[in-house]
This record gives structure tokens, C-alpha cells and sequence, in this order.
């Protein structure tokens, strides 16, 4: 079996740990990676990921220097959350010939939020031969493609509601910033005004790939963040939170049909929940015929879960038709476990 060339493109957190679990899969072989931190430039990949080997893969910021499809299958890309952001980098990708899977999560449905460059890209995918999808653990999976699998036996959902509980503390100081984690409830309040806290981003991509998939008919969604004020001091090795203080972010997300609520998106997330008896998990209620309630503890691990997710699609994005797809447009992937697992269509 001749291994799926794969170019990784950016190595942080979500790169790096990729690129490690490629380097353990026989069928898949990383031949070039990309990051714009000049003191990543020129080094050996294996020196980039702290380990004792080194594996022929310089590290370059010049992408036109190796994306070319005669020595690359796949590029997985993980910059960014944002869709316009990486707008310029998957336009050069596709138009190299290449296929691309993203971590960002507005890739995981650029048609919720962004039609006109959705149909963009699905235009330059289909041009060039190539496929495009974006996935993750959350959107990708958690709160939308296990969402769905789960309605496989129904013969009528009239509406769905699911969360997932998890833990920032893992976390660095952009997610922190992000989830205004460390501001007093006043700040967050204003910073979700302006913009600067956003909570999780995905919930208006999850709700589209649900109504879409049942024909739910979601025509408006709506959402709302509020502080989780911690009642007790709460300590990362990147923030402080005292009591009083911002912990997390308790952000919802409804979809509706017209008036009618259909679904409904639950993400709390705050540093150590458990300080204040919170378990962590992912819980999935579809109420119709059957009722159907489903509840895994701990939560799926994020950042685990999204390299695995990313690295396992790789077989099936190369045997996709070309085109911008979604989660639910393709097999639903699977471990990378033996040679079978590489043939799957």
C-alpha cells in the first residue's frame, strides 16, 4: 500500500499533534509542512515536534514552495477559526490541485454563514478535481454528525437538544481570551457586546448540518452568552480566576422553524469545572419516535478527538467525489487501524 502524501499546514497545538499521529500511521506519510513562525523556518519537522528523529520535512512559509499535487495528496490545514481569514490560503490549495480537509470551524457548513464564498469554493473544488471539508470534534461531530447518526431509527424527531460540558483549564491564552475566562462579569458582558468574546464558534454550522440532514427547516437561529461566575478561586498555568471572577462562557444556540424551537445548542465551558462539583460531558437528547437520550463521561476529548477526526478523514476525502463537502455529505470516519480502514469510499 503506497501511503497518502500529506502536507500539514500550521503547527500548533492542533498541527503538531497531527502531524504526530500521522508519523504512526503506515498508510499515511507527512512530505512537507508549513508555518509562518520564523523560528519554525528550515527546521527539521522532528526537531519542531520535540522529538529524537528528524524526518526529511523542513519546515517552509513559503506554501507555493510545496504545494504541488505531483508530490502532495492532502494538505490539512489548522490557521484558523475563521472561514474569511483562510478564504486565501484554501483558493491556492485548491487551485493547486490538492485536497484539503480544515479544523477551521466555520468550514465545517460555509453555507450557514457564508453562501456566496461556500459556492466559491465547491466551484473551485469541482475545476480543479479536488475535495474540500472541514471537521473537528466540535463542530464535526460531537454536537451535529453524532447528532444525526443517532436519528438513523427514527420515524419522527420533533426536536433536539444537546450540550457538552467541558473543561477549558487545558487551554491557552487566546481560548481563555476568547471565552472572556479571567474578566469580571461587567467586562465580559462588554466584551460580547463588542465582539471580543465570542464563546464557542460553530453553533450556527452545527444547527444547519442537523436541519439539513433531517429536513428540520431551521430558517433563524439565535444565541446568547452569559458569564460563569465562579464562586472559588480557579488557577491555569495561564490565568488566575478568583472568586467573583469569569470562569467560562454559558453560550446557547437555537435553531428555529419559524417560531418553533427545534433544536437547541448547549456549550458551557469554564476552567476546572469540578471545582464546583460540574462533571464534564457530552449529552444528546432527540425527542420524537423513539425518544432517544444519550450521555458519554467525561466529554469526547477536544483536542485529542479533532486530530484524530482530521487524520482519519484523510482516506475518505481522497476517494470523495470533488467539491465542497460536509461532514454529512461523506462515510463517517473511522480509526485509522489496519489497511482496510485506508479503502473505505
Amino acid at each position: 500500500m503506497e501511503p497518502i502524501r500529506v502536507l500539514q499546514w500550521g503547527l500548533g497545538a492542533m498541527g503538531s499533534g497531527m502531524s504526530k499521529l500521522i508519523l504512526t500511521k503506515p498508510g499515511l506519510k507527512i512530505v512537507a509542512a508549513v508555518d509562518g513562525r520564523p523560528e519554525y523556518v528550515g527546521k527539521d519537522l522532528g526537531q519542531i515536534l520535540g522529538l529524537d528523529e528528524t524526518f526529511g520535512v523542513k519546515v517552509t512559509n513559503k506554501p507555493e514552495t510545496v504545494l504541488d499535487k505531483a508530490k502532495v495528496d492532502v494538505v490539512i490545514i489548522a490557521t484558523t477559526s475563521w472561514l474569511t481569514e483562510q478564504k486565501s490560503d484554501l483558493e491556492r490549495i485548491l487551485n493547486a490541485g490538492i485536497n484539503c480537509i480544515s479544523i477551521a470551524e466555520e468550514m465545517s457548513d460555509p453555507y450557514a454563514q457564508n453562501k456566496q464564498l461556500a459556492l466559491e469554493l465547491d466551484r473551485l473544488a469541482k475545476q480543479n478535481g479536488v475535495t474540500l471539508v472541514g471537521t473537528g470534534v466540535n463542530p464535526g461531530f460531537v454536537l451535529d454528525l453524532l447528532v444525526v447518526a443517532l436519528t438513523a431509527g427514527s420515524h419522527r424527531v420533533d426536536r433536539i437538544e444537546a450540550s457538552r460540558i467541558n473543561d477549558l483549564s487545558p487551554y491557552g491564552p487566546t481560548v481563555m481570551k476568547s471565552q472572556g475566562v479571567g474578566t469580571t462579569p461587567e467586562a465580559f458582558k462588554a466584551g460580547v457586546a463588542d465582539g471580543s468574546i465570542v464563546g464557542h464558534v460553530g453553533f450556527v454550522e452545527s444547527i444547519h448540518i442537523i436541519s439539513d440532514a433531517l429536513g428540520m427547516g431551521v430558517n433563524r437561529v439565535e444565541e446568547s452568552r452569559e458569564p460563569i461566575v465562579s464562586s472559588v478561586r480557579r488557577e491555569t498555568p495561564h490565568i488566575v480566576v478568583e472568586a467573583g471572577m469569569v470562569a467560562g462562557c454559558a453560550h446557547i444556540g437555537i435553531g428555529y422553524r419559524d417560531n418553533t424551537e427545534v433544536i437547541k445548542l448547549i456549550h458551557p465551558q469554564q476552567i476546572h469545572p469540578a471545582l464546583e462539583n460540574q462533571e464534564t460531558g457530552d449529552y444528546i437528547h432527540i425527542y420524537g419516535k423513539p425518544e432517544i437520550h444519550m450521555a458519554i463521561q467525561p466529554e469526547i476529548a477536544g483536542g485529542v478527538a479533532t486530530m484524530g477526526i482530521a487524520v482519519n478523514l484523510i482516506p475518505i476525502v481522497m476517494a470523495a467525489t470533488p467539491g465542497l463537502k460536509r461532514m454529512i455529505d461523506l462515510p463517517v470516519p473511522a480509526a485509522l487501524q489496519g489497511e482496510s480502514s485506508y479503502h473505505r469510499a
